[in-house]
């Protein structure tokens, strides 16, 4: 097996999962009973899935301008990200939206 070969199916595996895990992440956004919960999930969907497909993407570029183009990105949502996430938690906090809590056997109860 060639080199190149290796990298075309690493690069396709993690372009493929990084793609299964935002789709199976947003899906999953829907069952999500309450803001703080969907805001963390969409935190973890936005990280590791477009991570994944980022470094797909690097795989398939080599090293070349669009590598380091891919890799700003990588940077600006590996930063961005979680800043905007605290935001926005922060300022519902701050409005008063109430966190969803369990009762004594762990079921979801209503505020």
């Amino acid at each position: 097996m060639s080199l190149a070969l290796a990298i075309d199916i690493a690069s396709w595996a993690l372009l493929a999962s990084g793609g299964a895990f935002c789709v199976i992440g947003g899906a999953g956004l829907i069952r999500m009973p309450d803001f703080y919960t969907r805001a963390h999930a969409a935190s973890l969907i936005e990280t590791l899935g477009a991570g994944l497909i980022l470094i797909g993407l690097l795989l398939q570029a080599g090293p070349t301008l669009a590598a380091v183009k891919v890799l700003m990105i990588g940077l600006l949502i590996f930063f961005a990200s979680p800043t905007a996430t605290h935001a926005l938690t922060r300022a519902a906090m701050l409005r008063g939206v109430k966190p969803l809590l369990g009762d004594e056997r762990g079921a979801p109860s209503k505020p």
